[in-house]
């Protein structure tokens, strides 16, 4: 839950501005990513409880879009509850689809901490606060989910990298990336 606390956190900071501008690098606005999120968080719960293995989950979350953003956020944390709840509560051994690779709840994880750090980094940034992923939080992602991953930078930076988001010394900004969900 840390994750989620520091997430949403850094988004109440920003919940006055304008959401509709687009988020940094996004196709979407900072609104429409902020849906996404939700319904990406509520999906990895879902995952794990259905567990599919060839398609995603018919349950679509969506936050309402007439609500105010702060009162959207109360929305982000239920999705992010519901994912942490179902992480801990599912089985070791529980597969799950995932166009990125059939996971484990420890994968499916890594996968919500990934979508809060970056889509939280991809709002801010567009609204002029920019928050970076903690180097915690990133060290433990790119171990389970890039292990591919350059060394030798701070892991913050490394995720940005790994997801197209930054370049690094001597390495351009990636124009296509994913991540390996595979369990190892």
């Amino acid at each position: 839950m840390a994750a989620t606390d520091a997430g949403l956190a850094a988004l109440e900071e920003v919940a006055g501005q304008d959401w509709s501008r687009p988020a940094h690098g996004l196709d979407r606005t900072c609104r429409q990513t902020l849906d996404h999120l939700a319904l990406g968080l509520t999906g990895y719960a879902g995952l794990l409880i259905a567990r599919p293995t060839d398609r995603y989950i018919t349950l679509f979350a969506s936050l309402d879009p007439r609500a105010p953003v702060r009162d959207c956020l109360d929305g982000l944390r239920i999705a992010a509850t519901l994912a942490a709840a179902t992480v801990r509560d599912t089985d070791p051994d529980v597969r799950a689809w995932h166009p990125w690779g059939t996971s484990d709840a420890t994968g499916f994880a890594a996968m919500a901490i990934t979508e809060l750090a970056l889509h939280t980094y991809d709002i801010t940034r567009a609204l002029g606060v920019p928050r970076n992923p903690s180097d915690t939080a990133a060290a433990a992602v790119l171990a389970r989910l890039f292990p591919d991953a350059p060394s030798g930078h701070r892991p913050s930076d490394t995720l940005l990298w790994c997801t197209g988001r930054a370049a690094l010394p001597g390495l351009p900004r990636r124009v296509e990336w994913q991540w390996d969900g595979t369990v190892r």
